[in-house]
């Protein structure tokens, strides 16, 4: 599975380049920047940009079978509050968090909006792939 090819330092683009992520809720999108993610083979790494559009609830609690760490560059994220956006736990840039396979995480809000990096990848028999 083909990463990036190597890219230098150069200024990101956080205007454009942004889509829907797959399966999401509306008003949270992806820039996706480096990798490549199977979950079927359960192999790879992907990073990308995750930004939440204000007053976006993202109402579903997630479970996946990869690692997954993100740092909130920016703005509030709240994690588990309803499906509503009420309660739960907020946090503001900077904040990190790291979700080995298994970690349950979510319902999420973005009252004012947020964007956070994210890497997310396999390990092979550390994480049962």
């Amino acid at each position: 599975m083909p990463l990036n090819p190597p890219v230098p330092f150069h200024m990101l683009d956080t205007d454009s380049g942004w889509e829907p992520v797959p399966g999401g809720a509306l008003g949270v999108e992806q820039k996706m920047l480096s990798g490549a993610l199977d979950e079927e083979a359960k192999i790879g790494v992907r990073t990308r940009l995750i930004r939440f559009q204000p007053g976006t609830i993202a109402p579903n609690v997630f479970l996946h079978d990869y690692w997954e760490e993100v740092y909130l560059i920016s703005g509030t994220l709240v994690n588990g509050c309803d499906a509503n956006g009420a309660g739960g736990e907020a946090f503001t840039a900077p904040a990190y968090a790291c979700r080995p396979p298994g970690t349950e995480h979510g319902p999420f809000i973005s009252a004012k909006g947020c964007i956070f990096f994210e890497i997310q990848y396999y390990l092979g028999d550390r994480d049962g792939s």
